[in-house]
């Protein structure tokens, strides 16, 4: 607790103090809190000038739902300063303060989603160090609370930004946690999302059956999700972004014709209601168009991607931009290259 109130100000106040990412570090978060320590924490509290009760973890809940719903629309970059200060300012009193056992178990749950928030927040921000701390942390918070959801999503925070900065075996065994951590759970939706991040992280490591099987199983889930989704981060996963997400390690498994079909999937029949989501699909679908030798159709998909990216601020979005340019520099001699990547050097 005292730790992640550290990190907060640290983050307000100094982001220098953080260090860089690594897989060492990623592995090291894997240590769980021994049993006493955890009822240390989270039994009742007294002492504290702030009086804790159920309405305050309410508050944290809508916070953590209103911010996440402005950075999955607009990108992390947009409102990350705003998480951090709820945090550091609001919830580190409540934090410190007093509380009973029941309240307590609350308390950490709710900051544990807020934590991976501003973890979410700062990767797409491109502080991978500041957010490899955060998903360390919401994943102590989760555990303390006893919670396996908020726990395994917080471990897929650290693998999918082990995915992202190539750490191959760090990724793979963290997404081998994530997946074990949720052994317990009964949401499709949840155990698809992890599923599918051991998925990618095998595939990466260039283990196709591994990669295959562990696909197979989360579309197995996903096909059995039903009715609305739930408050936590993993229950909002759809069939939207699982047929993304699969459609991508299709892609890296060298399959591109059922990669785009996935990506078709994704954006024609299920819909993607975020602009980001949605701006990240089309990026990766003209890529795969293209390596299909579908040039106009990669230029259309790429069109329809900067049409959506303008005003987001997401290094994913960023990093999609650089990617398309590089991309379409081979292509120079082709009639309207030139003007989309006129119109891509007008987001850089």
């Amino acid at each position: 607790m005292d730790s992640v109130i550290e990190l907060s100000r640290r983050d307000v106040v100094d982001r220098r103090g953080f260090v860089a990412a690594s897989s060492a570090y990623a592995l090291a978060a894997l240590g769980l809190p021994d049993p006493d320590a955890v009822l240390r924490r989270v039994r009742a509290k007294s002492g504290g000038t702030a009086h804790v009760g159920r309405g305050e973890a309410a508050a944290i809940r809508q916070m953590t739902k209103s911010l996440g719903d402005a950075a999955a629309e607009l990108g992390g970059g947009h409102a990350r300063h705003l998480a951090v200060r709820y945090l550091h300012d609001d919830v580190a009193p409540w934090l410190d303060g007093t509380w009973t056992e029941a309240v307590g178990r609350e308390l950490f749950a709710a900051a544990a989603q807020l934590v991976h928030l501003a973890g979410w927040m700062a990767q797409d921000e491109g502080n991978q160090d500041a957010a490899q701390q955060y998903y360390a942390h919401s994943f102590r918070l989760a555990s303390e609370a006893g919670d396996a959801e908020l726990a395994a999503t917080a471990l897929r925070g650290l693998a999918v930004q082990a995915i992202d900065l190539g750490f191959r075996a760090t990724a793979v065994r963290v997404a081998e946690d994530c997946v074990d951590q949720a052994k317990s759970l009964d949401d499709p939706r949840a155990l698809a999302y992890y599923q599918a991040t051991l998925a990618n992280a095998a595939a990466l490591d260039g283990d196709r059956r591994t990669a295959t099987t562990s696909l197979a199983a989360s579309q197995t889930s996903i096909e059995r999700a039903t009715g609305v989704p739930g408050e936590s981060w993993a229950s909002h996963y759809s069939i939207g972004r699982w047929a993304h997400e699969a459609g991508m390690i299709l892609a890296q498994l060298g399959d591109y014709t059922s990669a785009q079909d996935h990506l078709h999937h994704a954006l024609d029949i299920h819909g993607l209601d975020r602009r980001r989501t949605r701006a990240i699909v089309l990026a990766d679908l003209g890529t795969v168009r293209l390596r299909q030798d579908d040039v106009d159709g990669a230029m259309a998909s790429w069109t329809e991607f900067l049409d959506c990216a303008d005003g987001i601020r997401s290094v994913k979005v960023q990093d999609a931009v650089h990617d398309m340019r590089a991309r379409l520099y081979r292509l120079r001699d082709v009639p309207g290259v030139e003007e989309l990547d006129d119109r891509a050097g007008a987001l850089e």
